[in-house]
């Protein structure tokens, strides 16, 4: 395939189908933020490193940013728009709130997806398995505490 051509696609994206040009070298990220206007989905470093773009496909977590947008046609991607809204929240996301668990707020939405994927797996996480899950998402504000704190919680709920 030429590298300057476009190529469409179509996935779910937080259960609606949508459609997008996609070139061959184009992140999974940038299709989202870019042209999808999911703004949610947070571009931290670009590298892999933050965490900040999780992002579930197909029941997995995944970075957005170490994704080619190609690789997700005919997928199902859930963004942290996906969990809930306020009007009816996703249990961790009110956990986050009543936990104090957001300061910046920057991290929150891959913290979110990340803690899903864990409790979709294993409902009854332990701590320590809650801090392992977190380990690859990074958080400068809050020293990680309400945040493993707000999953607990709703580990503990089920």
């Amino acid at each position: 395939m030429n590298a300057n051509r476009s190529r469409p696609i179509r996935f779910l994206l937080n259960g609606e189908s949508v459609s997008a040009a996609t070139q061959p070298n184009e992140t999974l990220l940038l299709l989202l933020r870019d042209k999808l206007h999911a703004w949610e989905v947070k571009n931290g470093c670009s590298h892999g490193d933050c965490g900040s773009c999780a992002v579930i496909i197909n029941g997995q977590v995944r970075l957005a940013c170490l994704v080619l947008s190609h690789q997700v046609e005919g997928a199902e991607v859930v963004t942290v728009r996906g969990l809930g809204d306020a009007d009816h929240p996703h249990p961790l996301q009110e956990a986050f709130v009543a936990h104090g668990a957001s300061q910046c707020g920057f991290c929150s939405p891959g913290m979110l997806i990340t803690a899903k994927s864990l409790l979709d797996q294993n409902p009854h996480a332990t701590r320590e398995e809650i801090r392992e899950a977190l380990s690859g998402n990074l958080c400068r504000c809050t020293g990680y505490q309400k945040i493993v704190d707000a999953v607990e919680a709703v580990a503990r709920s089920h």
